[in-house]
């Protein structure tokens, strides 16, 4: 049965509308859990157009900042997946980013169409610092509408998912239901599982790389687990002079230089902020018992370090690129640029990964076909709540309804 057969299957089944929806990973859940979607909102074109394409035509653009919404009709419970960006850990974070306060237009629109229950998704972000104040804020007007509310952290592994993404949920819901936030676990495939197979389908369109390229040459250094790494020191880490090919051959003499000053900048800090500084060349030699100079110009000539006022740092101290996950295990989180092998390596060959294989990681259905550039359809699937999540949180409502039900 396919996705739109679904939907027109729960016609009497209790309702939802959604707020932010994207492309609909956490509605295309709920429908799998038995509920019928009745509006949906999102302030992206393309987003929409994937929706409507996939799932139905119940999808409309809307700016809701306004905290207002078209639709006036009854609905059982009403999701929202507001904006990240500005609570997101690996983002700026400024605290008064303006899509924060999409969370609370979410909320205002939630209480005027007085479900049963609501859902808010965000990033565990929003539980840290000053933006914390926005949970806070939430947590409150929702309890002063009359509801009980509880917070949770889900996991992806914990929901059938295999990779490492973690979102918290606010959960509200009426006091007459009796609602335990608790979702059903179950052990996610790997990776490997999970991707095999896609290359005959829709969506699957890898960047590939030719032998004599240097993304090649790297990519094929790095093993899974690893990544390109001149700042660690673990077996995780590959670094620059281990890829002579592309970076220049290096002696025992200069690696061995390479590797005090990457364990020195770390050790030997100076600065209040980040996580190293340059060091000085008394303090390799120290550290080395012996004089460096000689190293320290090659190695400068060969562009592995530079000058730093009076001191020298690594060249390249990125903390992980050309990210390659083991098969055997969960995916790194996707995001927008998983076809970039760049950033992140498909765990058993030299390229990136495809749109089909970051839907399929996420938990899309194959018959899921998107549409747009193929850096929007990345962009579409990194952005997404996987459908799994929805699935797991829709049937934790669809219990709690179906227990108000026998007490009615």
């Amino acid at each position: 049965m396919s996705i739109k057969d679904a939907t027109k299957k729960l016609r009497s089944s209790p309702s939802f509308i959604s707020l932010f929806s994207g492309c609909g990973g956490l509605d295309l859940g709920f429908i799998k859990a038995g509920f019928v979607p009745k509006a949906a909102y999102d302030i992206w074109p393309l987003a929409v157009e994937n929706y409507e394409r996939n799932l139905g035509q119940h999808i409309q653009i809307l700016d809701l900042s306004h905290a207002k919404i078209p639709y006036t009709g009854q609905c059982d419970i009403v999701v929202a997946g507001s904006p990240c960006q500005g609570f997101s850990t690996v983002g700026k974070r400024i605290l008064d980013d303006p899509r924060n306060n999409l969370l609370h237009s979410a909320v205002k629109i939630a209480i005027d169409a007085n479900p049963k229950v609501m859902i808010f998704e965000n990033v565990p972000g929003i539980l840290q610092g000053g933006h914390k104040k926005h949970w806070d804020l939430a947590c409150k007007t929702i309890e002063i509408a009359g509801y009980n509310f509880s917070g949770m952290i889900i996991d992806s592994r914990e929901i059938g998912v295999p990779q490492t993404r973690k979102r918290v949920i606010l959960v509200a819901w009426k006091k007459n239901i009796e609602l335990k936030p608790q979702i059903i676990t179950m052990q996610p495939p790997t990776l490997q599982e999970v991707i095999m197979g896609s290359s005959s389908l829709p969506n699957h369109e890898p960047k590939r790389l030719t032998p004599d390229s240097a993304d090649y040459k790297i990519s094929y250094r790095i093993r899974a687990g690893q990544k390109l790494c001149n700042v660690r020191g673990a077996q995780t880490s590959v670094h620059t002079w281990e890829i002579p090919e592309v970076f220049g051959e290096t002696s025992d003499e200069e690696k061995e230089v390479l590797t005090t000053i990457m364990k020195l900048r770390r050790r030997n800090r100076t600065r209040t902020f980040g996580d190293a500084d340059p060091v000085s060349i008394e303090c390799i030699q120290t550290e080395l018992g012996r004089r460096v100079l000689r190293n320290i110009n090659s190695l400068a000539k060969k562009n592995y370090i530079k000058p730093v006022d009076s001191k020298i740092d690594l060249r390249h101290t990125f903390n992980g690129k050309y990210r390659r996950a083991s098969p055997d295990g969960a995916s790194f989180t996707v995001d927008s640029r998983f076809g970039d092998p760049r950033c992140f390596l498909h765990p058993t060959e030299q390229r990136g990964f495809s749109v089909r294989e970051a839907a399929r990681i996420q938990g899309f259905p194959d018959e899921y076909i998107f549409h747009g550039s193929i850096e929007d359809q990345f962009r579409l699937v990194a952005n997404a709540v996987p459908p799994l999540m929805g699935l797991a949180i829709g049937e934790m409502i669809k219990s709690a309804l179906a227990s108000e039900s026998d007490h009615e």
